[in-house]
């Protein structure tokens, strides 16, 4: 496969430009498990991630908002970030952020040329960037960084910290089976590869075989007791973790449409999430929580915990941009769970003034998916999120419209173009379905140039 990144019109970005097509060509084979290599790698370069003062958060869904949210109270703070997170939407840098901006090509450079050393081992391109992000981070001198892990967690890149602060875990469900199993309790195994010994732990409102699963896991490992876990709204949900010995992370309505989160020791906080949904305050649940258990090692972040979680900003994330008295609501939910949490948030949306442009690869649960989301729209667009690549294919457009009666259209810019056609003053387009198909409208309205999107 034949990969090119171009300079974006800028003549000095023809070395990264390089070292990014050379990254490339280690994403054809896919994600590769384990860490062995990483670990290698890292050594060679001094062990960059050894000294990091490192959060590290998994879950099917919402580990990268959580992570926002870290990185947000963390700045709020007046603390030097690092953020690394995956895939990027528009560019490569935007997987690196160091005070909340993306790398910036100067130090990208520097650090993935390092990742890309001949005398490495041959790592893979999550891998690589895994190095990379290590190497920034330690060279900015971070007070905290903040770590999303990529794919499952025992096996993941990122998964190769001595001793974290703190390790979260946000949500349990079906997604990237084909690495990790469909069986719940399995994939919340895998997720629970993260935790560490005496290392405190934060949880979603995780419940069932997971539930159990990852407090077996939690014993194995001796992580630090009692687990701290966000109690869901059913009665039964709590008394299964307290069964459990976990302490429950309360969640309860304040005063105009704000939150008030309990920890498990008393402590509060209120805050209006910056994020939408309803299924933000379970995320803003557990970056209170790893706040408040690490607060003694990071002691500015409590003050600071409030106005944080309200500043959060995450692309993509039920985010409203306007165009031509349209609104375009982009959201990456991109399997079942994360699209019933979006439809609950949409809820007050008229089908009758909503279009919907979707599109997903190949293997995910696109059926139950759009059984759910093309009831919501008058109209529906539908279009391959992006080329195959890294051994995956797009669900067929055609399927898609088999399913649920819709439009097909050439590409993401093709189905903008044609919503944006049929849509009235005052519509809504909602687009979802994929993070690559979100990631390109996205920098379309915006006209932003983008890298090659790869999904790894």
């Amino acid at each position: 496969m034949t990969w090119r990144v171009d300079n974006l019109g800028d003549p000095g970005r023809a070395d990264l430009a390089a070292l990014l097509d050379e990254l490339l060509t280690r994403a054809d084979k896919g994600a590769k498990l384990g860490l062995e290599r990483v670990a290698e790698a890292l050594t060679a370069v001094g062990d960059p991630q050894v000294s990091l003062p490192v959060v590290h958060v998994a879950g099917t869904n919402g580990k990268g908002s959580c992570c926002a949210m870290l990185e947000a109270i963390a700045r709020q703070a007046g603390l030097r970030t690092g953020l690394f997170t995956s895939p990027h939407l528009s560019r490569f840098n935007e997987r690196i952020r160091i005070d909340g901006a993306p790398i910036d090509d100067r130090r990208f450079t520097a650090v993935l040329a390092e990742a890309l050393r001949d005398d490495l081992p041959r790592l893979s391109f999550f891998e690589t960037l895994t190095v990379a992000a290590f190497l920034a981070m330690n060279q900015a001198q971070v007070d905290l960084a903040i770590l999303e892990v990529g794919l499952g967690g025992r096996l993941d890149a990122t998964n190769v910290l001595p001793r974290p602060l703190a390790t979260a875990i946000t949500s349990i469900g079906h997604d990237h089976e084909h690495f990790l199993g469909n069986d719940i309790a399995d994939i919340a195994g895998e997720k629970a590869g993260i935790l560490k010994l005496d290392v405190p732990a934060v949880l979603g409102p995780i419940d069932g075989e997971a539930l159990t699963r990852i407090a077996r896991v939690a014993r194995e490992v001796s992580a630090q007791a009692p687990i701290w876990q966000v109690v869901g709204d059913q009665d039964g949900h709590r008394a299964e973790v307290e069964d459990l010995g976990h302490a429950a992370i309360r969640i309860e309505s304040a005063a105009a449409g704000s939150l008030r989160l309990v920890a498990p020791d008393g402590r509060t906080v209120v805050t209006q999430p910056g994020l939408e949904g309803a299924h933000q305050a379970h995320n803003a649940a557990v970056a209170a929580g790893v706040v408040w258990q690490v607060a003694d090692q990071v002691p500015a972040l409590t003050d600071h915990l409030a106005a944080g979680l309200a500043a959060t900003r995450w692309p993509g994330r039920l985010e409203r941009l306007s165009h031509n008295e349209r609104t375009v609501l982009l959201d990456c939910a991109h399997n079942e769970q994360a699209v019933a949490a979006l439809c609950t948030a949409i809820g007050n949306l008229d089908p009758r003034r909503t279009l919907l442009v979707f599109g997903t690869m190949d293997g995910k649960p696109w059926r139950g998916m759009l059984a759910r989301l093309a009831p919501l729209a008058r109209q529906r667009i539908y279009c391959e999120p992006l080329v195959e690549m890294a051994g995956r294919k797009p669900a067929p457009p055609s399927s898609l419209a088999q399913a649920a009666k819709g439009t097909i259209a050439a590409g993401p810019e093709e189905a903008l173009a044609m919503a944006l056609r049929l849509a009235q003053r005052g519509d809504t387009i909602l687009v979802t379905g994929s993070i690559f198909l979100v990631g390109a409208i996205r920098a379309s309205l915006l006209k932003q140039r983008r890298d090659v999107i790869v999904p790894l």
